[in-house]
C-alpha cells in the first residue's frame, strides 16, 4: 500500500499516522508492528490483527560458491516464486519475479515450462526486495543496490501492478533505491512499452532479444509471431529515454543457433541509430531444454563485431550449479523432487540447501 491507501485503511487516525506506518514498512522494514514504538500499542494490535504484513516467508534458500543465493518464496495461497541475490564488488544486484511462471514460451527458458500460474500483486514484488534487504543487510542509502526484474514472468503483462511497486521501491520515504538501478526486462510486448513510456517514475527498459532476424526470433520466442520484430524496434526507437539512460538488449547466445559471425553482424544493423547496449548471455543450461552453450571464443567473436558499434558486455553467469542464472528459474522443480533436490539436481556440496 502507498500512503493514501494507508491513510483510508486507518480511517479516523491522525494523517501523521499513515506516514509513519509507510515509513516503518519499507524504510525501517519492521518484521513486526509490535517493532513500532511510536505507536500506541492498542493501535498497533488492531491493525496487526486486520492487515497482517504480506513479507513472503522463505520456503528454500541455495547458495553458490560465488555467493549467489537463490530463494524459493512461499506466497499466502501456497504457490512459490523465485528471487535471487547476487553480491558484487561496490553493489550488490537483486533478481526478482513479477508472475509466478511465464506466459510468453521462450523455447530456450526452462521458466517457460511451468506456464503461468498468476500475477504477483505490488506488495509480492516489493516484498521480495525487503525480504532480501533484510536477510543480507543491504540498505540502498550506504551502497548501491540494483534491483532486476528478470526473475519469473513477464512484467509488461502485469505492469500496474509493476508501476506500483516501483514506485513505492524507489521513493526515498519508502524503499529508497535509485530510479537509475531498477531495470524490466521485457520480451518485447510492443504496446507495453508505449505504455511504459508514458509514465513518469518508471524501471529502465532491457529488451529480450536473442535473434538477428524475424524468422529465427518466432522459432526461439513465439510472440515474435504477435509482436513482430519490426514493431519491436520501432517501439524502441520510440521511447523517450532520459537523459542518463540508454536500452538494453540482451541476447542469449545458443551454441550453432543463433551465436555466427553472421548473426552478430545482422545484430548490429537491427540496433543502428539506437542508444544502446547489448549484454549477451551465453546460455544456462537446464534439464529438458535441447540447448548448449557456445564455446568461449565464439562468444567474443560475437562480442566482437557488436562492440565494433555498440557498447557490448557478456554477461557473467552467477549461481548456475544452483539454478540461480538467466532462464533457470523455475521453483517448480524444488516442490516436484522434495527433500532429494539438491543431491539430484545440484550435486556440487557447495550447493546445500537452507530451509
Amino acid at each position: 500500500m502507498e500512503v493514501p491507501e494507508i491513510k483510508q485503511l486507518l480511517g479516523n487516525q491522525p494523517p501523521f499516522r499513515s506516514r509513519q506506518l509507510y515509513h516503518s514498512l519499507y524504510r525501517r522494514r519492521v518484521a513486526s508492528l509490535d517493532e513500532m514504538t511510536d505507536w500506541p500499542r492498542d493501535l498497533r494490535r488492531r491493525v496487526a490483527s486486520e492487515h497482517p504484513l504480506g513479507t513472503p516467508r522463505i520456503a528454500a534458500r541455495f547458495d553458490s560458491t560465488d555467493g549467489t543465493a537463490r530463494y524459493l518464496l512461499g506466497l499466502d495461497d501456497g504457490r512459490t516464486v523465485e528471487t535471487v541475490f547476487m553480491p558484487e564488488e561496490g553493489r550488490d544486484t537483486i533478481c526478482i519475479s513479477t508472475q509466478v511462471g511465464c506466459p510468453v514460451d521462450c523455447k530456450f527458458c526452462f521458466t517457460a515450462l511451468m506456464g503461468l500460474e498468476r500475477n504477483l500483486t505490488p506488495g509480492e514484488i516489493v516484498g521480495q526486495v525487503l525480504l532480501v534487504m533484510s536477510q543480507h543487510g543491504l540498505d540502498p542509502l550506504s551502497r548501491p543496490v540494483n534491483v532486476v526484474m528478470m526473475g519469473q514472468g513477464e512484467p509488461l503483462l502485469n505492469l500496474d501492478n509493476v508501476l506500483k511497486a516501483t514506485r513505492i521501491l524507489v521513493d526515498r520515504e519508502g524503499v529508497g533505491l535509485s530510479e537509475r538501478r531498477l531495470t524490466l526486462s521485457t520480451a518485447g510486448i510492443t504496446p507495453k512499452i508505449a505504455e511504459l513510456g508514458a509514465v513518469r517514475v518508471r524501471p529502465k527498459l532491457a529488451i529480450s532479444l536473442n535473434a538477428s532476424s524475424e524468422e529465427q526470433r518466432r522459432e526461439l520466442m513465439p510472440i515474435t509471431r504477435k509482436y513482430h520484430l519490426a514493431g519491436l524496434l520501432a517501439a524502441c526507437r520510440a521511447h523517450p529515454l532520459r537523459p542518463w539512460e540508454r536500452l538494453t538488449f540482451e541476447y542469449v547466445l545458443l551454441g550453432g543457433v543463433n551465436d555466427s559471425d553472421a548473426d552478430a553482424r545482422r545484430v548490429v544493423r537491427l540496433l543502428a541509430n539506437l542508444r544502446c547496449k547489448v549484454n549477451l548471455i551465453p546460455w544456462n543450461p537446464g534439464p529438458e531444454l535441447a540447448f548448449r552453450t557456445p564455446a568461449a571464443e565464439r562468444v567474443e567473436s560475437f562480442r566482437r563485431i557488436v562492440q565494433q558499434a555498440v557498447g557490448c558486455y557478456v554477461r557473467r553467469p552467477r549461481g548456475r550449479e544452483i539454478y540461480a542464472a538467466c532462464g533457470q528459474l523455475k521453483g517448480e522443480l524444488i516442490r516436484e523432487a522434495g527433500p532429494d533436490f539438491s543431491r539430484r539436481e545440484l550435486s556440487p556440496p557447495s550447493a546445500r540447501p537452507r530451509t
